[in-house]
């Protein structure tokens, strides 16, 4: 990692936060955004940490290997990717934002579970991380991960499925999401909430193939059901007649919108990107079921 990086992550964290970055009651008018920086010690410092990690270990296997060899490139260039719709995400200028419009905090839940989480798998990070550590450290890091690690039963399409649906759903009723605009302890147990199901989620889909043909048969169901109701949920918000979340106040006036309307634009957010995209990966996973059926099928077929 070069130095200045470093030494700029330092200094961003020894910067204490402006009082009108403060999560909550607090409004930033369109002119503020770019100030809107949330300069948390407890996002930055797993963000550096884990950029070195990864990058340590990609240069100790590609030295060896030779670049792209055991992590390809376009893994490594989807972990990068993950990580950049994290600052994105919550370091700016959405996390900042969403304390005044409804609608940058719906883009700041859609980026963490949609966009940032299945880059993050595609990027395949442990194998690299663990190459980063001393050898000497490896062993128990790895027992430490093996023990850590979410079992079977949790990455299955159905139960990941509805973890991460019972998340989404519970964290936007109107009671805890608003908890969440004004506690930053519940705000970040939101946001841990909301990536770690998605992280499950989108393992649970990219790993499909581990249980053969019917593997992607499963993962595209609950994948659509995923669809479903995150459609239902963000069509919810969308028609509602007056706004679900009062903690706003009329924020949102100072861009233009009226709470109802902020309300509006945040459903139509859940409702079509994040649909879309899961609808992407159901039909991904359509067509590599009928593949991995006609795979089969013409081993079965083929005369010995």
């Amino acid at each position: 990692m070069p130095l200045h990086f470093i030494l700029t992550a330092l200094l961003l964290l020894l910067l204490p936060p402006p009082p009108a970055l403060a999560h909550g009651l607090t409004v930033i008018p369109p002119e503020g955004v770019w100030y809107a920086w949330s300069i948390d010690p407890l996002v930055l410092v797993p963000l550096v940490l884990a950029h070195w990690l990864y990058g340590r270990g990609l240069a100790r296997m590609w030295s060896r290997a030779g670049a792209g060899r055991g992590v390809p490139r376009w893994r490594a260039a989807c972990f990068l990717a993950g990580e950049l719709t994290l600052v994105l995400a919550l370091v700016w200028p959405f996390d900042a934002v969403g304390g005044t419009l409804f609608s940058a905090h719906m883009v700041q839940h859609m980026l963490l579970m949609v966009v940032a989480a299945p880059l993050l798998v595609l990027g395949t990070p442990l194998a690299p991380m663990m190459r980063a550590l001393p050898e000497g450290w490896r062993p128990a890091a790895a027992g430490m991960v093996r023990k850590l690690r979410p079992g079977r039963f949790l990455t299955r399409p159905s139960v990941a499925a509805v973890i991460q649906g019972v998340a989404l759903w519970g964290w936007h009723a109107p009671a805890p999401f608003q908890a969440a605009l004004v506690d930053d302890a519940i705000h970040t147990a939101e946001h841990v909430t909301f990536m770690a199901s998605a992280v499950l989620f989108w393992w649970s889909v990219l790993h499909a193939g581990r249980d053969g043909p019917g593997g992607y048969g499963a993962a595209a169901a609950w994948t659509l059901v995923t669809v479903i109701h995150g459609g239902m949920l963000g069509a919810l918000l969308t028609f509602a007649r007056a706004p679900l979340y009062p903690a706003y106040g009329d924020s949102a006036s100072l861009w233009g919108l009226t709470a109802l309307e902020d309300q509006q634009l945040a459903g139509l957010i859940m409702w079509v990107p994040t649909g879309i995209i899961h609808l992407g990966a159901g039909l991904w996973l359509i067509g590599a079921w009928l593949s991995a059926v006609s795979r089969r099928n013409t081993n079965v077929t083929e005369p010995t």
